[in-house]
């Protein structure tokens, strides 16, 4: 057996979303950013640890924490206090602001509770929104309760959804 055989059997998911993602936009002529908080870049890492990303990708913003936001992504800070990181409308804004703040036409965030702490009853472990903005089309957020399955797994199925999403968009 070769190797590239073992090595396209050994892929993850989210790599194989990743290309047909990056190959989708190339063919489109589309830029992509991203806005990550819970996972902290994951997406954006899919997405360049394949070559030729650099075609597509324009920029990624981790935005961990709620200054972040603000800064970089143009956020509302009241948004923030009277909603929390973790919802639509800031989901919604961390999207529409990626692409205000870049060259890109379509942005994906993520704003999420991947654990093990940090839940509440009204926001519990595993509760992420995925938006996805486009230029000249209607921001679409997504509400994921992925549960209390562990931060890791938490954090992956989010950037799998999250690109199947931006490849859906387009």
């Amino acid at each position: 057996m070769n190797q590239k055989y073992m090595f396209d059997h050994e892929r993850n998911d989210e790599i194989i979303l990743a290309e047909k993602l990056l190959k989708k936009c190339k063919v489109n002529n589309l830029m992509v950013a991203t806005a990550e908080s819970c996972t902290g870049g994951l997406i954006a890492v899919a997405l360049t640890g394949i070559s030729g990303s650099s075609d597509v990708i324009e920029r990624g913003f981790i935005t961990y924490s709620n200054e972040s936001k603000t800064e970089l992504l143009s956020v509302p800070e009241p948004m923030i206090e009277s909603h929390g990181a973790v919802s639509a409308s800031v989901a919604k804004a961390m999207a529409e602001g990626a692409l205000g703040n870049s060259r890109a036409d379509i942005a994906i965030s993520v704003t999420g509770i991947a654990g093990p702490g940090g839940g509440s009853e009204e926001k519990p472990v595993g509760l992420v929104y995925i938006c996805i903005a486009r230029t000249g089309i209607t921001t679409q957020t997504h509400k994921y309760l992925f549960g209390d399955i562990g931060r890791s797994k938490v954090r992956i199925a989010t950037t799998k959804v999250a690109l199947k999403l931006a490849f859906d968009a387009i």
